[in-house]
């Protein structure tokens, strides 16, 4: 069969359901990183990006998180590098597994950040409740098909062992377990902050980079009118009339019903790809991705409050 290219993907030669049964053949406790590796780069590289970006997004409306990034300056001084180095870093163990070297330093970066900071374990539990959640609600409701089952338990094991290598404690088990953290945290900790504004103000500043600076109005009332009450109650920002919200959503429903015409992806994308992530357009080292102490000055960036210490590093 003939294959084609549209907007550099590659189609052809294979069924639209590809993905999907290779996926379903694979076993979920053993195979999860290549399920989800499949879900990610090839069945649902822009529903996933989208998804992970609100997924952290939401994180901001925790006061404790959204002030401490505020209080680092990290996304909102550098907020392009931070976003690039952010997502660099988690996608190392999707593409090369965890036990590749590749992969391990990433998450030894992340640890070392996290490090640094009082950061409570109900709050990186949190953080990885939400890459479970959000995403799976996402295809729910506008991706061309929701997970199947046995994605959905890769995706809780992929997070899992990600929780592991980061040494959080009292992980859940099942999907179910992480939707209950995710929205019972929510409904307790959300909430107004200066630090998390700021953070939420400045990211979505850059995302609207992404497009021609003639839509970003429309992308700016398109992005809000994916965010549900909480969440901009808790960042300070009005909610769009109901007849933009409804079209907005819509629209991403269409989006989803016309992608199932199209035969699989088989060119993966992975963040690199990405046109809006243009930190380093030379290349990179992992290990020079994140934050360092700044020279010179002893201690660490943010000072800490009296308690525990944080969960000291996996991977």
């Amino acid at each position: 069969m003939r294959s084609f290219r549209w907007h550099g993907k590659t189609f052809g030669g294979v069924p639209r359901e590809h993905w999907r049964c290779v996926n379903d053949a694979l076993d979920p406790e053993t195979d999860f990183v290549e399920i989800y590796r499949n879900a990610v780069v090839h069945e649902f590289p822009w529903d996933m990006n989208q998804a992970l970006s609100f997924a952290l997004f939401r994180t901001y409306a925790v006061p404790g998180i959204g002030r401490l990034l505020a209080e680092t300056g990290a996304f909102t001084e550098q907020v392009q590098r931070r976003y690039d180095d952010t997502a660099l870093l988690l996608e190392q163990p999707s593409l090369k597994g965890f036990d590749h070297p590749d992969a391990r330093a990433a998450i030894r970066r992340v640890n070392q950040m996290h490090r640094a900071y009082d950061i409570p374990d109900h709050e990186f539990r949190y953080v990885l409740s939400t890459f479970v959640v959000v995403p799976k609600r996402w295809l729910d409701d506008y991706g061309k098909r929701p997970l199947t089952s046995t994605e959905l338990r890769a995706s809780v094991n992929y997070y899992r062992t990600l929780g592991r290598h980061m040494a959080i404690p009292d992980v859940p088990e099942t999907y179910d377990g992480f939707a209950r953290l995710m929205d019972d945290y929510e409904a307790e900790h959300f909430g107004p902050d200066a630090g998390g504004r700021a953070v939420a103000a400045s990211t979505l500043a850059l995302m609207l980079t992404f497009q021609p600076r003639i839509a970003a109005p429309a992308v700016e009332v398109f992005s809000r009118a994916l965010m549900d009450p909480p969440l901009l109650e808790a960042l300070g920002y009005a909610a769009p009339p109901r007849p933009v919200v409804l079209a907005a959503r819509a629209g991403l429903r269409a989006r989803g019903r016309v992608l199932r015409l199209f035969p699989a992806r088989m060119s993966p994308q992975t963040v690199a790809d990405l046109p809006w992530v243009r930190s380093y357009p030379d290349g990179y080292e992992i290990e020079q991705l994140g934050t360092f102490p700044t020279p010179g000055v002893a201690g660490c960036p943010v000072r800490h409050a009296p308690g525990p210490a944080a969960p000291a590093p996996g991977g």
